[in-house]
């Protein structure tokens, strides 16, 4: 099973909308981006090696590759028709597995008003409900608080610390992994937590784990 761009899918709750990015976004993306800087340069993945560059045309081709080869699902967020930020579905696996990875930012204008956790329930329920997938996965820098408040408010149950897991701001970093799977939201995850029943501490790290990711992972000598 493929999800090819030309059905992309666009969700709405409200003034919430995810669509699928298109190319002609990239001059309005790439304003937003920068505009956000120093708000998100703590948190944007970056190539060991390399630098850190903004080029939201290289960046859409590269997204609208992945989608036509039927892993990967690359939105844009609008609030009230003004686009605020990115979420992208990525690593789809079908069979087996049946799984997806979510990532997303917003800027920082409108965080905290409740976009970023409609637009990852919008998502995580389109893939339960349309796409079949059994379960969808979010990893999270200790450090990003607001990121972590998303999972808290949606009920992905935390999983584990993932040490050096993705390449962010210049260095190999720690993670959170949170995951959901289709079994334990039939209703959907948005209706859920517009109803009020998300489970209370579903998200909670381990005291353990949260001791264990303020210190680095110590590296064996060569």
């Amino acid at each position: 099973m493929t999800v090819p761009t030309a059905v992309l899918p666009t969700l709405r709750d409200g003034d919430v909308t995810l669509r699928p990015i298109r190319a002609r976004d990239a001059k309005l993306l790439e304003r937003v981006l920068l505009a956000n800087r120093s708000w998100l340069r703590q948190w944007e993945a970056t190539y060991p090696g390399g630098g850190s560059v903004v080029d939201a045309r290289a960046s859409i081709r590269n997204l609208l590759a992945h989608a036509r080869a039927g892993n990967a699902l690359p939105f844009v967020i609008e609030h009230e028709g003004q686009l605020v930020g990115q979420l992208n579905v990525s690593s789809i696996t079908f069979g087996s597995l049946s799984s997806a990875t979510i990532g997303y930012w917003v800027a920082q204008e409108v965080a905290g008003r409740g976009i970023t956790p409609v637009s990852v329930a919008l998502a995580t329920d389109y893939c339960f409900s349309t796409l079949h997938l059994h379960r969808m996965e979010i990893c999270i820098r200790p450090e990003n608080t607001p990121s972590l408040r998303v999972v808290e408010k949606l009920g992905f149950r935390y999983e584990g610390l993932r040490r050096r897991f993705i390449h962010i701001n210049g260095d190999w970093r720690d993670h959170f992994a949170f995951a959901l799977v289709a079994e334990e939201v039939p209703r959907g995850v948005l209706r859920r937590w517009q109803e009020g029943r998300v489970p209370e501490d579903a998200a909670r790290v381990t005291a353990e784990d949260r001791a264990a990711s303020v210190h680095p992972l110590p590296i064996a000598d060569r």
